[in-house]
């Protein structure tokens, strides 16, 4: 049974030192116009097409030798004269900013030690990899969300050694034989079909700035389908 913990007066920081366990999901959803975009797409998910509250998926690695904790994610930094684009290793201090980030979540599968081993070091391998962040994927899987059927099929702007946030972590998963999304193809996979995953879990979730209506639905719609 998925059971979903919602907390109050947290930091983001408190927040995910207590639950940001080694190979949990994180979601986290951002106030910038990208994440606005993102979360207004994902509509297409939902049967009556409200909005989504996530636009960025990443996987907790956990603490490191320099008393940070980390987290594996596809994404897109961009700093003076330098960018990243694609897989890369972050501390989780990245999303510490309420301002940013007013609503995250932890999502615990209750991964086995070598579970947890299979999907951090598929994670690590695609950083190795310089793996990259394709947008060309990600208008591929907003076109399959307007058209239900294309969903359970290869995405149709694939590229080779591409995945984008919440791509990464179901094919994460799936490297541990954990399919999140069953019938779903890795490369459709949203940030909110990760939130409504049917596999046994329990969600914590810190929101802020969100109507409490919505998450009063998704609890209910999650509950029916349990």
């Amino acid at each position: 049974m998925n059971q979903i913990i919602e907390l109050h007066d947290l930091t983001n920081e408190e927040f995910f030192a207590r639950h940001a366990s080694p190979g949990c999901v994180a979601l986290a959803g951002g106030t910038a116009l990208i994440d606005r975009v993102i979360c207004r797409a994902q509509r297409h998910v939902d049967d009556e097409e409200n909005w989504s509250c996530w636009s960025h998926a990443f996987l907790i690695q956990g603490p490191r030798i320099d008393g940070h904790a980390w987290v594996v994610e596809s994404d897109l930094e961009i700093h003076r004269k330098h960018i990243r684009l694609g897989v890369q290793e972050n501390r989780i201090n990245k999303y510490f900013n309420e301002g940013l980030y007013t609503t995250v979540a932890i999502l615990d599968f209750g991964l086995t030690p070598e579970q947890i081993t299979a999907v951090l070091g598929e994670g690590l391998n695609l950083v190795a990899d310089r793996t990259r962040y394709s947008i060309r994927e990600l208008f591929g899987a907003l076109i399959a969300m307007k058209h239900q059927g294309l969903r359970g099929k290869s995405n149709l702007l694939s590229r080779d050694k591409s995945l984008f946030c919440s791509a990464l972590v179901h094919h994460l998963f799936r490297t541990a034989s954990i399919d999140l999304v069953p019938g779903l193809d890795v490369k459709h996979t949203a940030p909110e079909d990760l939130f409504r995953s049917a596999l046994p879990h329990t969600t914590y979730l810190l929101k802020r700035g969100v109507a409490t209506s919505r998450f009063k639905e998704i609890k209910e719609r999650l509950r029916r389908d349990v």
